[in-house]
């Protein structure tokens, strides 16, 4: 059981370590407004071999050092919101294009039978009625029937109730929709490669949460890394240098590909590039991740 510390004692903690503290008061004013928890998390590739218990820092190590690479990374999730939002309309809109089209545009997005389910977990036609349920949203109240529950979603139309759902049911409507055969529909509607499809807007949902819930993408190893197609891969290395499979330049060279090809907007990578230069300490973190286990004294 760790004792909760004050900003000060925190500050003391990382200075006995080995951390250089230049300016106390910044170092102060940084960790009341950012959580000394995920600080350190940011801090362990500067130890020595935590995964030891040794928290002890390399020599020379400062505080300013790892809070640039935490200022970064918080710099780096806020420039992949807004292609990843873009990506994410545009599924909607070709999932709802697809499926009117097709299948029509009530009732049978939101049936069972419509949806090919593996496993144990939420049936997808349950996740897609409980997303439109919860939602107090205009355009989803006035074409349903408030006491009805899901039977009361008949006059409901596809383009409606898919602005309703979250990127994660999204995701699983395309990957089961049709008897599997949706995502290749619209993969081909967004002009987009089949190959890998559903895979790979699994990552980019992957990658959305983590970024809207802040989590650390410097030395950060993608658990759901989808298959982002070779050629892919290839053009971005000749652009940007090699890089790991499920680091996030992967992920983000795959975003990269959905933006362009489906006309939703302008490659990132480039522009990450530009700001965090090929060598340094934070662009090492993104293209070959590790963890505490990798590296010691």
């Amino acid at each position: 059981m760790k004792p909760s510390l004050s900003v000060s004692e925190q500050i003391a903690l990382l200075a006995s370590r080995g951390l250089i503290v230049d300016d106390v008061p910044v170092a102060r004013d940084f960790l009341r407004v950012n959580n000394y928890y995920r600080f350190s998390g940011y801090a362990r590739p500067f130890q020595n071999a935590p995964h030891l218990g040794d928290d002890s820092f390399r020599l020379g190590t400062t505080f300013h050092q790892v809070s640039d690479v935490y200022d970064a990374d918080d710099r780096l999730r806020s420039s992949l919101v807004q292609s990843l939002t873009r990506v994410e309309l545009m599924l909607r809109t070709h999932f709802a294009r697809v499926v009117a089209d097709d299948h029509g545009p009530y009732r049978s997005f939101l049936e069972q039978r419509f949806y090919t389910d593996v496993g144990p977990g939420e049936p997808t036609a349950a996740g897609c009625v409980r997303d439109v349920l919860r939602s107090r949203d205009r355009h989803i109240l006035r074409h349903r029937d408030l006491d009805a529950g899901a039977a009361g979603l008949a006059r409901l139309p596809v383009w409606s109730a898919v602005e309703a759902w979250s990127f994660g049911t999204l995701s699983k409507a395309i990957e089961r929709g049709a008897g599997g055969t949706l995502a290749d529909d619209v993969a081909a509607s967004a002009g987009v490669a089949k190959a890998g499809f559903a895979s790979r807007i699994r990552t980019l949902v992957y990658l959305r949460n983590r970024c809207a819930h802040h989590g650390r993408l410097w030395h950060h190893s993608v658990l759901d890394a989808g298959p982002t197609p070779n050629n892919v891969r290839s053009k971005a290395k000749r652009s940007v240098g090699q890089f790991e499979p499920r680091s996030v330049i992967d992920v983000v060279a795959s975003l990269d590909d959905f933006v362009v090809r489906s006309g939703a907007g302008s490659a990132v990578l480039g522009a990450i590039v530009e700001r965090h230069a090929q060598g340094t300490l934070f662009w090492d973190g993104l293209v070959r991740p590790q963890g505490s286990r990798d590296h010691t004294a």
